[in-house]
This record gives C-alpha cells, structure tokens and sequence, in this order.
C-alpha cells in the first residue's frame, strides 16, 4: 500500500469509495477479503505482471457493477480478482488469510495512537482484522501502523491523521480506509479528551471543546462509517457490522466538577441508542462500552496534564495533599479493588461484535463501581 498513494492522485473518490466495498462483497460475502483500488493503471499493471493467474473484469465507470460481476461469473465460472474501470482506475482483490475471532474484519479506531486506542488496535489486530490507526497525531499514529504490521503480518495496518470534529477529516478518514482495505465493517470511536473544572471554573470555550470532539466527533464517525457499511449490505443482506463508541463510566452516573465530559458521554449514550435505532435495517448494530477508569493509563498518570493531577488541583477529591491521596481514593470506589486495564475493555469489543443479538446497550465495564439498575 505503500506505494500506491491515493492522497495524491485525483480521481473520483466517492465512486471508488462506491465501488470497492460491493466488490468486496461480491467477491466474498462473509467479508474475508481486502480491495486495494489503484488509481494510477500502469502502477496496478506492472505490481501483478507476474501473476498469470490473474482474473480479470473490464467495465464502464457507469456500468453496474453487480450485472458486470454476474456476468463475469457466468462467463468465467469465477469471480473476478482484478476490476479496471475506464476513466476512474484499478481494484485488487485479494481472499483474505488471517485467522482469529475478527478474521477478515476491516476497523478503524480513532485515538488508535496511544493509550486505550493503541491497544485496542494492537488487540483487534491479533485476532485477525486490518486496523486504520485514526489520529489527530499523524507521527503516533504512524508509529502505532508500523508496530502492527511488523508483528501481525504486512498490510495490516494503515495510520490516518483525523480531527473527528471536523466532518471533512472524518469524511477522509473513512475513505482512506475504504481505498486501503475495500470496505469498512468496525468503527471503535475512541478519540475523546477530558477537561476537569467547577461549574464557576470551567470556560465555556473549553466547555465547547469536550462536547466538539467527544459528542460532536462520534456523530462525524459514524454518519461517514455507516455509508459503506450500508453498501455491504446491500450486497450481502446477512452481512453484520458495528459501530462502537468508548463511552466511561461517567456516561452512566454524574461526575463531580467534570460535567463537561460527562454531558458529552451521556450523550453519546443517546446517539448510541437513536442509531442503533435507525440502522439496524442495515444490519449495523451500534453498542457503547463504558470503561471505568484506566488509572496507569496517560489520562490519569500524566504528571502534568494527567487526571490525578487535575483532580488534585482543582480540588475534587476532599482532602487529598497528593497524587497518590487521589489515586487511592479512586481505587477505593472499585469493589473490585483496582482501575480498569486495556484487555478488560478489548474483551468487551470482541463479546459486542459476536453477540449478534445486541444493539443500543450501553456495556459498564467497571469492576462493579457502576452496576446497572
């Protein structure tokens, strides 16, 4: 993939964004395949001039695709692996081979660079499914995409810089994914920030940018993901995908001088809820998971930016002198004595994706802090 740039080559993204994912499914129903679209002719010509092998279909960028793959069957008593389509570019479909409990699976996650995001990247990568690592840190996310690909096998990984407030980024972000991987059938909207104050304290523009990027985002991510979702089922009507939010623990109850984080996630709950609502039809189901607090994560034990230490100056928990006062106070709300870890929120994403019967839930996974009534 990474010597067939998309970025820079222009052509009709929105029909190649069309195209592949209903190739995808026309090759394999079940998902286990990849489309890789070249724009450029001669570049896909010569990257599989050794492969004699090669199947081929030929069409207009105006014909339907559906009747120019039948036919193609009934001709050839094959699906195609190589699609030209004059005037737009090329396709490369390729059986996929990982194995895994998301085998085959193509997911974007936002924030995917660090903390909770990378792993879950990492996690949804060994169980089989092609990752874009989505966000705002280009260099992380990077980073993160070579690490994949270097462990699970090449290919696996692609990274994406997205700013999830901003819809035409969001918009990208999916198509990249689309044109890397040929469709799209997990969405893990990660990407959030947390900013802690007082209702007297708070500034209303920091007010504005919890909500814009927590709130606002996961609406971005998901109006853009849906789309070639619902195209996959248009072609494989059995087909099911998910969009997954990372909501908190504070998207279930209040949370003391931290109401702007809070709101955006209860929220989220709502949006959760209301798509899950409108696009089942398509067969996506749309799922909250609700951490609880990730306490050795960067969040929480940066030393300068980090929630212990906004907590602590800010004076939420009564009493507290130190960091360590803060922490161990939140230890103490957790029946199960101590934060949330990473592989406890990847076991929920992998129950919520192969639970077929459940959408519009909201999924505490706090160690019985929070229980559900």
């Amino acid at each position: 993939m990474s010597d067939n740039n998309v970025s820079e080559v222009n052509f009709d993204r929105g029909l190649a964004c069309r195209l592949a994912p209903a190739l995808r499914m026309l090759y394999s129903c079940d998902g286990m395949a990849t489309v890789s679209f070249f724009p450029d002719i001669e570049f896909f010509i010569s990257s599989i001039a050794d492969n004699s092998q090669d199947f081929w279909l030929t069409f207009k960028s105006d014909d339907d695709v559906e009747s120019a793959s039948s036919s193609y069957v009934k001709t050839y008593g094959c699906v195609p692996e190589s699609v030209v389509v004059h005037g737009l570019g090329a396709f490369k479909i390729k059986k996929s081979t990982k194995s895994g409990r998301l085998a085959g699976k193509i997911a974007i996650v936002t924030g995917g660079a660090q903390g909770f995001g990378k792993g879950i990247a990492e996690s949804m990568a060994a169980e089989g499914a092609c990752i874009a690592v989505a966000d705002l840190n280009l260099e992380g996310a990077m980073v993160c995409a070579r690490e994949l690909n270097a462990v699970f096998g090449e290919d696996t990984a692609i990274a994406v810089q997205v700013d999830v407030s901003d819809e035409a980024s969001a918009s990208n972000m999916v198509q990249e994914t689309v044109l890397s991987f040929g469709g799209l059938d997990i969405l893990v909207s990660n990407a959030g920030i947390l900013i802690a104050g007082s209702l007297s304290d708070l500034s209303i523009d920091k007010f504005e940018l919890v909500t814009k990027v927590n709130y606002t985002g996961y609406f971005l991510c998901a109006k853009h993901a849906s789309e070639p979702m619902k195209i996959q089922h248009s072609i494989a009507p059995d087909y099911l995908m998910d969009i997954i939010e990372i909501n908190s623990k504070s998207g279930l109850e209040g949370s003391n001088k931290n109401f702007a984080y809070a709101g955006s996630k209860f929220g989220g709950i709502g949006l959760t809820q209301s798509f899950a609502m409108e696009l089942v039809e398509y067969g996506i189901k749309v799922n909250a998971i609700c951490p609880g607090n990730l306490l050795d994560g960067p969040l929480w034990a940066d030393p300068e930016h980090g929630l212990f230490k906004q907590y602590l100056d800010s004076g939420k928990v009564e009493g507290a002198k130190t960091i360590e006062d803060v922490r161990k106070f939140y230890e103490a709300k957790v029946p199960m004595g101590r934060g949330c870890a990473i592989p406890d929120v990847t076991r929920a994403i992998l129950y919520v994706v192969e639970q077929k019967y459940e959408t519009g839930q909201a999924i505490p996974v706090t160690g019985g802090q929070v229980m559900l009534r």
